[in-house]
């Protein structure tokens, strides 16, 4: 009986310990989403890899001064574009960047400094915000009047065909998307997946936060969040995109990978958080870049258009000789190597918004090419080279 009893303990022990884990990095939230998704199965034919580098553009970070902000978007502007004329994808097109330039750190010239990089065809202007204890008022007040400011001084978001109104992808400031932290800090608004879509946003793309406790229990999806105003967190869950299908929802959320590097273990026994984060302390090698695209984001009933959608804070010091150095350069080598040989995978580089656009194009049922539909319901924004009218360099 006592060995008994001192198994019993000892399996006691081993749970509260792996629970007090999990608690620690927040993984309660989407562990068993984790350990239940079937990883997406596909036929012979290629798979193309839609490669989305998404950029939480903040100059303005740690307080910095002007001199310290032009600094950072210089070298950006700079480097990235010296970068990114060494790659092509199977388009042609050299690498996409995203930046999601915050409402709050507002200043011309860095924002007509990425216009022109984005014009000579690097990338695209989108939309992120910083605020905490907010009314809808405001939040209305403040995301349209950066949207207007955005088209008409920097050329960028493009108006919907149909209707006119500006259209715009959405970062959240801190994650706390709909409210979405516990404590209620750093943003204050329960409705505000209806707000985005009242406003004219396209799809959201804050997701993953994890190990913030901001995270979804919904991961690595394409999904559409139906608002409940009088709770946060409404995107917790929602209704998958899938071919043949429609809205489903307020909001189309376009998530990044998300699991476990079992490649990297801490003490070689416990793996660490894959959550697509690029920065200095996690590099983009070559096997964080099989495990995104192994993941599969994808439209249901579209496995062979793959999704890879990773993010970073761009403008941050410590990180920038990886993002914009010999270790993002040898990972766009290696995509282009990899998954670019034109019979088992082709490689596209792509903005927010044309990400956005295949996705809605494989959901309307469209094949063959995910390059045809980059323009598919949103055209490009003046500010970007197609919009332009100008060539990269």
């Amino acid at each position: 009986m006592y060995w008994l009893a001192a198994v019993l303990a000892c399996a006691a022990f081993a749970v509260l310990a792996l629970w007090l884990m999990l608690r620690a990095r927040n993984m309660q939230i989407w562990i068993g989403s984790y350990l239940r998704r079937i990883p997406p199965r596909v036929d012979d034919r290629p798979v193309h890899v839609m490669f989305c580098f998404v950029d939480h553009f903040e100059p303005g970070w740690h307080g910095a001064g002007i001199d310290t902000q032009r600094a950072r978007v210089d070298r950006w502007c700079r480097d990235y574009r010296a970068l990114a004329e060494r790659h092509r994808d199977a388009d042609g097109r050299p690498p996409q960047h995203s930046f999601f330039y915050p409402e709050e750190e507002y200043a011309p010239e860095h924002l007509d400094k990425l216009a022109e990089l984005c014009a000579d065809g690097y990338g695209e202007i989108e939309v992120h915000l910083h605020h905490d204890n907010d009314t809808e008022a405001n939040f209305r007040r403040t995301l349209s009047g950066f949207c207007e400011t955005l088209h008409q001084r920097h050329g960028a978001l493009p108006r919907d065909p149909a209707s006119g109104e500006l259209r715009f992808g959405f970062i959240h400031g801190n994650w706390c998307l709909d409210n979405s932290r516990p404590d209620g800090r750093w943003c204050g608004i329960d409705n505000e997946i209806t707000l985005l879509r009242e406003l004219g946003c396209y799809a959201d793309f804050t997701l993953p936060s994890a190990p913030s406790d901001t995270q979804t229990r919904t991961i690595n999806s394409i999904y559409y969040a139906t608002d409940d105003p009088g709770r946060p967190k409404s995107h917790d869950t929602g209704v998958p995109a899938y071919v043949g299908g429609e809205t489903q929802g307020d909001l189309l959320l376009i998530q990044g990978p998300l699991g476990l590097n079992w490649r990297d273990r801490r003490f070689g026994i416990v793996p660490r958080i894959e959550n697509a984060d690029v920065r200095g302390g996690q590099p983009p090698t070559p096997q964080r870049v099989d495990a995104w695209v192994r993941t599969g984001v994808h439209v249901l009933g579209r496995p062979e258009w793959v999704f890879v959608k990773i993010h970073t804070h761009g403008t941050q010091e410590a990180d920038m000789d990886t993002l914009l150095g010999p270790r993002t350069d040898a990972m766009h080598a290696y995509l282009e190597s990899a998954y670019n040989d034109g019979k088992r995978f082709v490689l596209h580089y792509v903005s927010a918004r044309e990400a956005y656009n295949i996705a809605k194009a494989a959901e309307a049922g469209r094949e063959g090419n995910p390059h045809d539909y980059r323009d598919f319901l949103l055209p490009a924004p003046k500010s970007s080279w197609a919009g332009s009218g100008r060539n990269p360099r």
